[in-house]
């Protein structure tokens, strides 16, 4: 910004997106200084560097706006856990079933973990049967993002929003 520009040569645009053509520093920052505003640089690699003459607060203002305004657009995913059990009855599956569903349409990730606790351990393949049946259940508004997979004693596995084709 403005005596801190060191390049010999620079291309100089105007406060309204002219351009004023290709100059020495000193000469665009007494271009600015005539009508006080600042020399700011836009573009530090092109060949020549470009600067623009703006009003610096202004600018800042403006840039900051634009940030806000491009984190208020994106979605930031979330991963939602529902803990399952081996033992687990049709009807706590089915609750359960539902608020993933919730989760998913609201466009966060779902991570399904079964936990074996003590001799569960030995009924592995009825946990894998749960979890299918499970993924089963939310295959009209889900897909599998990462398989089913054992974690130490749990079986964990993602699921994500049916992308529309």
């Amino acid at each position: 910004m403005n005596e801190k520009i060191r390049n010999s040569e620079i291309r100089v645009v105007g406060e309204n997106g002219e351009q004023l053509g290709i100059m020495s520093s000193a000469e665009a920052l007494s271009k600015a200084r005539e009508m006080e505003l600042d020399l700011i640089m836009i573009a530090p690699n092109a060949k020549p560097p470009v600067c623009k003459i703006v009003d610096y607060g202004k600018y800042r203002y403006e840039q900051i706006r634009r940030e806000k305004d491009a984190k208020k657009k994106q979605k930031v995913t979330e991963v939602k856990e529902i803990r399952l059990s081996p033992n687990i009855d049709v009807n706590d599956l089915n609750t359960k079933s539902n608020q993933a569903r919730k989760f998913i349409t609201k466009g966060d990730k779902v991570k399904v973990t079964l936990r074996f606790r003590g001799r569960e351990m030995a009924h592995v393949n009825t946990g894998r049967e749960i979890i299918d049946g499970f993924v089963e259940k939310l295959s009209d508004c889900a897909v599998v993002d990462k398989p089913p997979k054992m974690e130490g004693r749990s079986l964990v596995v993602i699921l994500t929003k049916k992308r529309d084709s």
